[in-house]
């Protein structure tokens, strides 16, 4: 069924990729931007949204969360984040495990952010398969728009400190990188023996977990690296050197400390979550400044939530409050719009308003960036899911 066309007319269009134009409108076709432009000419059946005086922005998109996975308001004993019972598990889905009846999903639109990649969590060295997903549905399969998206792994103290409790490996950093180095090679055998299987018209028997790594090995897939430290990001850096692999850095905390390192190998960081307390050791030297330097020395930057860390809905304030650090205010916009779909590969659909583009588009009634500003629609492919009078 196709969708009805609408037009928002008149508004402020944060473009993110074109700037910001004035008076402008917006035509939207079967959920895609199908035109932009001053004045435009449509015909009766096509719904007119007036947005005269309002600001209009793209979707936000967060590019690292448990959603669904760690739902609001439940025990700890109902988390399906992570499967902390052996610390390579590549063949997890967390598809199979999101509930799309998490009330946060309600707060992502709410807070106007409608795309999201849902990761396993860090407690295992190889922790699963992610998805991006819309936030506005009801039933997973239909809210996926693509699986897998990546490979979660952790460096630093989860993994370390989690096995170490229970009197196993790895309890120590060397051992997150050797127990890695080992899954990848396994997985590297494994694929040699099956294309020569099938070559040769041999039956093979097939492995879940080291199926699971084939993408990442041929460059299919990122493994999406969690790590704050930069002594960790280095030591991801060199196995993915050493293996030839895809990799984005998962939180960042101290990239500042090796910026022009990751500008000139240009591996995109998703920083955050940047509004807790630094809880944990590996957060002692977070800081906005230290965000800031990334992006002043050329770092592919976004910002994160890493709901249920930060509420999801407060992905927004991530991009105020880099601002107010010294990040120019499209740059910031952009950190949680164009650059979080950079970082999850959704680029060529997603994050800025041009045409071609899916219509996934916030209308405020001020500067998003200011919180004393509302946000009016949220408009999900196409489709006014959220409107405040």
């Amino acid at each position: 069924m196709s969708k009805k066309s609408i037009l928002l007319r008149g508004g402020t269009l944060f473009t993110i990729t074109q700037g910001i134009l004035e008076k402008s409108d917006i035509l939207v076709e079967d959920g895609i931007i199908k035109d932009i432009g001053e004045g435009l000419s449509i015909s009766n059946d096509v719904k007119v949204l007036d947005v005269t005086g309002c600001m209009v922005t793209p979707g936000f998109i967060d590019p690292h969360t448990h959603i669904g996975l760690i739902e609001e308001g439940y025990p700890e004993d109902e988390e399906s984040v992570n499967e902390a019972t052996n610390p390579i598990t590549p063949h997890l889905r967390v598809i199979d495990a999101i509930n799309p009846y998490d009330r946060a999903f309600d707060d992502a639109l709410l807070g106007g952010v409608t795309t999201v990649q849902v990761l396993p969590g860090s407690a295992n060295v190889l922790g699963g398969q992610g998805a991006i997903i819309k936030t506005y549905g009801k039933i997973i399969d239909r809210m996926v728009r693509k699986f897998p998206s990546g490979m979660k792994a952790a460096f630093g103290e989860n993994p370390k400190n989690l096995y170490r409790k229970k009197d196993r490996s790895p309890a120590t950093r060397m051992a997150v990188a050797a127990i890695l180095r080992e899954a990848l090679m396994s997985a590297q055998d494994y694929g040699r023996k099956k294309t020569e299987a099938e070559r040769e018209g041999k039956t093979f028997d097939r492995d879940m977990k080291r199926e699971a790594l084939l993408p990442v090995l041929n460059q299919e897939l990122p493994l999406r690296i969690h790590a704050h430290r930069a002594d960790d990001i280095l030591t991801a850096i060199r196995i993915a050197d050493e293996f030839n692999i895809k990799i984005t850095l998962e939180h960042g905390t101290e990239g500042d400390k090796i910026a022009d390192l990751l500008a000139e190998r240009q591996i995109p960081v998703a920083y955050g979550p940047a509004i807790t307390s630094r809880s944990k050791l590996e957060l002692q030297n977070r800081s906005w400044e230290g965000a800031v330097k990334q992006f002043r020395q050329g770092v592919h930057l976004c910002f994160t939530t890493d709901h249920p860390v930060v509420p999801i809905n407060h992905l927004v304030l991530h991009a105020s409050l880099a601002a107010s650090a010294g990040i120019p205010p499209n740059d910031a916009l952009a950190a949680i719009t164009i650059k979080a779909a950079e970082h999850i590969g959704m680029e060529n659909q997603l994050g800025s308003i041009d045409k071609g583009k899916v219509a996934d588009l916030l209308v405020w009634d001020g500067d998003p960036l200011n919180y004393m500003s509302h946000l009016l629609i949220v408009i999900v492919e196409g489709e006014v899911v959220i409107r405040r009078d």
